[in-house]
């Protein structure tokens, strides 16, 4: 749907009036800090040392939590990589992002956002923030109008497309519009060169091209998505043997290997470990280089992850509690698939050791960090911005509801307010069908529906699932 009728669509839905306040009404920072925002792919809300994790530790990103603040209530934009990342950039909820699914389009890459929608990238850039994305995009090939060169980013490096992310040994990747080609690695049968380590170092050489002026470095790590597989060093070999195993049996690298579906791995468990540590250091790697640089006390630093857990390629996530308890994973709207861990850490502005159990979720980024940065202007949003909460300022804006859909498996729709949860399965045959209902003040495992002893608050949360999707032609949610 074409950004401007959206636009138009959004404020006589009711109930929207409140979040469409403009962001200079709010709260206003006296000061415009750097950025460094870091996306894990498929971490769920159990896989941090701060969040309850046992069996490995997490140092670095707990320092971000012991310097900051730590969320409790904090939620991805859906299940999902493609349409939850475009909440996050558009500051918009499922409902009404531009893109709702992982669409694929050939020869390589997703459905392109289209060049009507408005990004964060583009907001900061008019408040003279040069922007930097460094690991995965999919939401637009090359050359498309979901481009991120053409969306306000002025430096990317990295997987365009999400398919191609599933190799950590891939064939290739970008540097903003050119092919770097890694002839060592993808099809061959031996495996040299870790993209990871590539997108850290252009990653880390970003902060030292633009330290004296305003940037906002978009850290889209791919740990700790499968395919399960890091270099054989010494890491590895620190958790290689220290847990039992039950080998993975995938589409391995050779001569006749195809990117779908995840290379084989004989110690998931160690792997997954070596993954999740892996990309703790690589945390490090960016606080210890913000720290040398002189830039530490002035950034403001957010950890978060895209959605839940995932089961593919031997993961285990029921083995390390990765969804910390709450029930489901990746592509579920449970909470298991969609609340994440969020860690904000900002020197003197942001209360140290602190915790917060706001209910916010990644569409309200975009206004938050327009405010930060005084953007001389923003779209619609769905979000509302964080930095009262952030701050320990007054007049924190609380929001209606929270609002999910995800469009796979038969579409699944979510709302929350309050305590209340209420979730819908195969809601594209059954619209107006029956919604589960959970007290998350009691059962936050969503262990038991309760619609059946509350029907006028199921009725009420079901209303809320109708009152916030806007149908469009490109993903079809009921008119299939």
């Amino acid at each position: 749907m074409n950004r401007n009728i959206l636009t138009k669509l959004l404020p006589a839905a009711a109930g929207f009036a409140l979040l469409a306040l403009p962001v200079k009404a709010q709260q206003k920072a006296t000061t415009t800090p750097n950025i460094v925002f870091i996306l894990a792919d498929d971490l769920g809300y159990g896989d941090l040392s701060a969040y309850g994790q046992q069996k490995f530790s997490t140092p670095h990103i707990d320092q971000l939590a012991k310097q900051g603040m730590r969320f409790t209530q904090f939620y991805a934009g859906t299940s999902v990589c493609a349409p939850s990342r475009a909440s996050l950039i558009t500051g918009l909820h499922t409902g009404h992002t531009f893109i709702r699914g992982n669409k694929e389009v050939q020869p390589e890459g997703q459905q392109p956002i289209a060049d009507t929608v408005i990004t964060i990238m583009e907001v900061l850039k008019k408040a003279g923030y040069t922007s930097g994305i460094f690991g995965k995009w999919g939401l637009g090939p090359v050359g498309s109008s979901g481009d991120p060169m053409k969306q306000g980013t002025d430096r990317f490096y990295g997987y365009n497309c999400q398919r191609q992310s599933h190799r950590y040994f891939p064939t290739h990747l970008w540097d903003n519009d050119t092919k770097v080609v890694l002839p060592e690695n993808g099809q061959l049968e031996h495996m040299s060169t870790y993209a990871p380590d590539m997108i850290q170092a252009q990653a880390l050489r970003f902060l030292e091209e633009n330290k004296s002026k305003p940037f906002f470095l978009y850290l889209t790590y791919t740990l700790p998505h499968a395919e399960l597989q890091v270099p054989d060093d010494s890491l590895f070999r620190h958790f290689k043997g220290k847990f039992a195993e039950k080998p993975y049996k995938g589409n391995d690298y050779g001569p006749k290997a195809t990117v779908p579906g995840y290379a084989s791995q004989a110690y998931p468990h160690a792997t997954f470990a070596t993954m999740m540590t892996r990309l703790d250091n690589y945390v490090g790697e960016v606080m210890a280089h913000l720290k040398a640089l002189g830039l530490d006390k002035n950034t403001l630093v957010i950890f978060t992850s895209d959605n839940g857990p995932h089961t593919e390629g031997g993961a285990d996530p029921a083995f390390f509690n990765s969804a910390g308890g709450f029930r489901g994973v990746k592509r579920d709207l449970y909470e298991g698939g969609i609340r994440e861990p969020f860690i904000a850490r900002w020197p003197g502005r942001i209360k140290a050791g602190s915790t917060n159990s706001f209910q916010g979720a990644f569409w309200d980024i975009m206004p938050t960090l327009a405010q930060l940065t005084n953007a001389p202007s923003m779209p619609y949003t769905d979000g509302v911005s964080l930095l009262p909460a952030l701050t320990g300022g007054k007049g924190q804006q609380q929001h209606p509801y929270l609002y999910w859909e995800f469009h796979e498996d038969g579409g699944r729709q979510a709302v929350r307010q309050g305590n209340w949860k209420a979730v819908r399965q195969q809601a594209q045959q059954h619209p107006d069908g029956a919604v589960e209902l959970y007290d998350l003040a009691t059962d936050p495992a969503e262990t038991k529906n309760v619609a059946a002893a509350h029907p006028d608050i199921a009725g009420k949360m079901a209303g809320y699932m109708k009152e916030a999707h806007v149908e469009t032609a490109l993903y079809p949610f009921f008119s299939r």
